[in-house]
């Protein structure tokens, strides 16, 4: 049902793949089952992460090519009634740049079954938002923050904002948002100082702190994995305060590898995609802002749902396309293969 471009035919298409069992869900050809849908809700942001994207931003992405609310909280309705969707993660960019966003979580937690509804944002505005993401359905929440010092923060976001994601997490956690999860990249020789610290801070606070290894998903293709903090280096650095016991409880899909802290109950999570990979349990599928289903973070394909939406498809040859692009899914990300190519599109236009 997708042409050799990677978009899906509209009528009269090839049938699906013999192979493919008659599931309704999003089942690929290794046995692994999508029910994580992962939406990107804009490319647009208010930081400019120097991992992520230069000084001066990205050409964002015309209005008119992003997903409208109405068909986006279809391709939402169809994925959960569907294809067996459970969890709902929005992303961006910055997804609080995104108007109307209650709205879309409101449409989203009214769905029967209800899914698990949850954000990744940067911060910047929770603050003055916290209440209302909590009352449209939102049920946790993840917040990017990669250092404790304003310096470093300016530095590395090129913005002077620290305050306001701190802010916005004490917002979050009052309000229910819970738990309110942390999210944070070391960066060598700029603040892989800080791991034990945010931890700390963490801990304090009451919140669950996740490091992940950077990835090869920056806009200017200057990643080497010679200088990324790999997860036994930040685990080494975790241990010269803490004493780290790994979790024994069911990891599942989930991609952070869990740690107890000091004897318990709190724990901290490494998330580690390039040194220790997890593709064998990944059971994510990913939506981006214009309506392009990705396997993978990693994928260099898509398969586009836009067209199909613009174009007059039902939910029920929407949802075949859907069913054959997870199909397709690959074994894993292939960042060890000699001829891997990182992907086009930079995290921001994906989604995390």
């Amino acid at each position: 049902m997708t042409t050799e471009l990677g978009l899906p035919s509209l009528r009269g298409g090839a049938s699906r793949d013999p192979a493919r069992p008659a599931d309704p869900r999003l089942v690929d050809g290794f046995g692994r089952v999508a029910t994580d849908l992962r939406i990107s809700l804009t490319d647009r942001c208010n930081l400019r992460c120097t991992y992520c994207m230069p000084a001066e931003g990205l050409d964002w992405m015309p209005r008119e090519e992003q997903l409208t609310d109405a068909e986006l909280n279809r391709l939402i309705a169809l994925a959960v009634r569907d294809l067996g969707i459970e969890e709902l993660r929005f992303t961006g960019g910055e997804p609080l740049l995104r108007k109307g966003l209650e709205e879309i979580f409101s449409a989203a937690s009214a769905l029967e079954p209800r899914p698990d509804i949850s954000l990744t944002t940067n911060g910047i505005g929770l603050a003055r938002r916290a209440g209302a993401l909590a009352a449209s359905g939102v049920n946790r929440l993840n917040v990017s923050m990669d250092t404790l010092r304003p310096e470093r923060f300016a530095q590395i976001t090129r913005r002077d904002r620290l305050s306001d994601v701190i802010d916005g997490m004490a917002a979050a956690h009052a309000a229910g948002l819970s738990p309110v999860k942390i999210n944070a990249v070391l960066l060598r020789g700029v603040n892989d100082d800080e791991a034990a610290d945010l931890l700390e801070f963490a801990l304090t606070h009451g919140y669950q702190l996740r490091f992940i290894e950077q990835m090869p998903l920056d806009a200017q293709h200057g990643w080497r994995r010679t200088e990324m903090i790999t997860a036994e280096e930040i685990l080494a650095r975790l241990e010269e305060r803490f004493v780290l016991t790994p979790s024994d409880e069911d990891r599942g899909g989930a991609p952070a590898e869990r740690f107890v802290v000091d004897g318990g109950p709190a724990t901290v999570g490494v998330i580690a995609s390039v040194t220790r990979p997890f593709c064998g349990a990944c059971d994510r599928t990913r939506l981006t802002a214009d309506g392009q289903v990705r396997t993978c973070l990693f994928a260099t394909g898509e398969t586009d749902l836009r067209a199909m939406l613009r174009g007059g498809a039902t939910d029920a040859e929407i949802a075949d396309v859907w069913r054959d692009a997870m199909w397709g899914k690959k074994a894993g990300h292939g960042i060890d293969d000699p001829g891997f190519l990182q992907p086009a599109r930079p995290m921001s236009a994906i989604g995390g």
